[in-house]
C-alpha cells in the first residue's frame, strides 16, 4: 500500500521514465542520487482533537540511484549480513518523512529499497530523527528538507485543504489566520528561521 501511494498512476517503463512531474517535485541531483518528493501526497499533521497542525508535514520522498550508489547499498547489506536477493535490480529508495517546522526536526518513519518497477526489495521501519540545526547549509539532505518546508509554505492553503478533505482534519480559526498570514510568517512575534540561524552561529 505504501509503494502504491508513492507511485500512483505510474506507467510501467524504466525507473527514470516513471517519474511524473505532475506527481513528483524534483529538488536536486547529486553525483549519486536524484531527490524528489510526492507533491500529491504531502499533508499537514493533526492533533489529538483532529485539528490540523501546521507545524507538522508528512510526505513520501523518492531517491533514484546511479550505479555506484547501487553498488554501495549492496556492499553495505552484504557487510551487515543482510539479504541482497533482487538487489541486482535496485533503482532507488522511498522514505516516509515527518517534518516538524517548530522543532526543526525530520523523522524518517520508514525506508524502502526499490527495484526498477518500484517493487519493494527491503524495508526498515526503525524511526530515525534528524535535527536540521546539526546539519550544515551545504548538506544535501538539509537542502532537500528545507526545500520541502519551503514548498509547504508556498502551497500551504492547498495542502491544508487536501489534509482537511482526505484526512478528516478540522481547520481552527487560529490555523486559518496563520494560513492567511502565511505559513512562513513569524509566530508569537518571533522569526523561527532567524532563531535557527542564531543557534548555528552559537555552535
Amino acid at each position: 500500500m505504501a509503494a502504491a501511494m508513492l507511485f500512483v498512476a505510474m506507467p510501467q517503463a524504466g525507473a527514470e521514465e516513471k517519474i511524473s512531474e505532475d506527481i513528483y517535485q524534483w529538488v536536486q541531483s547529486t553525483a549519486r542520487q536524484n531527490y524528489y518528493f510526492n507533491k500529491q501526497h504531502i499533508y499537514f499533521g493533526k492533533d489529538e482533537k483532529e485539528n490540523i497542525n501546521l507545524n507538522i508535514i508528512t510526505v513520501p520522498a523518492l531517491k533514484t540511484y546511479d550505479s555506484i550508489q547501487i553498488q554501495d547499498v549492496v556492499s553495505k547489506r552484504r557487510w551487515k549480513g543482510q539479504s541482497t536477493a533482487g538487489y541486482g535490480d535496485l533503482a532507488g529508495c522511498a522514505e516516509y518523512l515527518q517534518l516538524n517546522i517548530k522543532d526543526q526536526t525530520v523523522d524518517i518513519m520508514k525506508h524502502e529499497d526499490l527495484d526498477s518497477d518500484w517493487g519493494t526489495l527491503g524495508t526498515s521501519t526503525v524511526k530515525r530523527t534528524v535535527k536540521l540545526a546539526e546539519l550544515s547549509e551545504k548538506d544535501v539532505d538539509a537542502k532537500f528538507y528545507h526545500a520541502i518546508i519551503k514548498y509547504a509554505e508556498v502551497h500551504a492553503k492547498e495542502i491544508a485543504a487536501r489534509t482537511e478533505k482526505e484526512k478528516g482534519t478540522k481547520i481552527t480559526k487560529e490555523a486559518q489566520k496563520q494560513l492567511e498570514k502565511g505559513l512562513g510568517a513569524p509566530q508569537d512575534g518571533k522569526d523561527a528561521s532567524k532563531d535557527t540561524k542564531n543557534k548555528k552561529k552559537r555552535k
